[in-house]
C-alpha cells in the first residue's frame, strides 16, 4: 500500500485527536521524553525536522508521505521490514515553545491508535524535549498474538525516536 492510496480510508478508532489530551481508556499509553539539547537554534532546527517525518526517519523506518511537511490531512505509510502502517495527520503543533504532529492508525495497521511526535522549548532553562505521546491497542489477530513482541517494539522504537533528532 502507498500513501497516495489512502485518501478516504476511515480512522480505524474513534478517538480521533486524543493525544491532545487526556489518554482515553482501552488503550495502552505511552509517554516519554529526552532532553536533546539547548537553545532556540537547536528548537528550531529539532521542530523543522519533526515536521520533515524526521523522527521516523531517524529511527530507521521507511517514510512514504504525501507531502513533505507533516499537515493535517497528510497521509503516510511507515514501514519497518516486510510491516506496513498507514496513517494520517489528524492535527498539528505550532507554537512558540512546542512544534510538532499526531498521526492516527487506518485500515491495514496492525494497531489501533495515535501518536504525537513533537520538540518543546523550555525558556526558563533553554531546553530542548524530544517527545511522544501514544495510545494503542492491537488492531489484527496477528499482532494480538504477538502482544508481548509488539509491545517491546513499540517501546523500542519510541527511545529511537527520541535519538533520532
Amino acid at each position: 500500500m502507498k500513501s497516495s492510496e489512502l485518501a478516504g480510508l476511515p480512522f480505524t478508532y474513534p478517538e480521533v485527536g486524543a493525544t491532545a489530551g487526556p489518554p482515553p481508556a482501552g488503550y495502552r499509553h505511552l509517554n516519554a521524553s529526552a532532553v536533546i539539547g539547548h537553545g532556540r537554534t537547536r528548537f528550531e532546527e529539532a521542530a523543522a525536522e519533526v515536521m520533515r517525518w524526521g523522527m521516523l526517519r531517524g529511527a530507521g523506518l521507511r517514510v512514504d508521505a504525501t507531502t513533505g511537511v507533516a499537515a493535517v490531512g497528510s497521509e503516510v505509510v511507515v514501514g519497518l521490514g516486510p510491516v506496513r502502517a498507514p496513517c494520517r495527520v489528524v492535527y498539528v503543533v505550532d507554537e512558540p515553545n512546542r512544534r510538532g504532529f499526531a498521526y492516527g492508525t487506518l485500515p491495514g495497521h496492525a494497531e489501533t491508535g495515535e501518536e504525537l511526535f513533537a520538540v518543546r522549548y523550555d525558556p526558563v532553562d533553554e531546553s530542548v524535549h524530544a517527545e511522544i505521546s501514544a495510545f494503542s491497542r492491537h488492531g489484527t489477530w496477528w499482532s494480538k498474538l504477538a502482544g508481548p513482541f509488539t509491545s517491546l517494539m513499540q517501546r523500542v522504537v519510541s527511545g529511537r525516536y527520541l535519538r533520532a533528532l
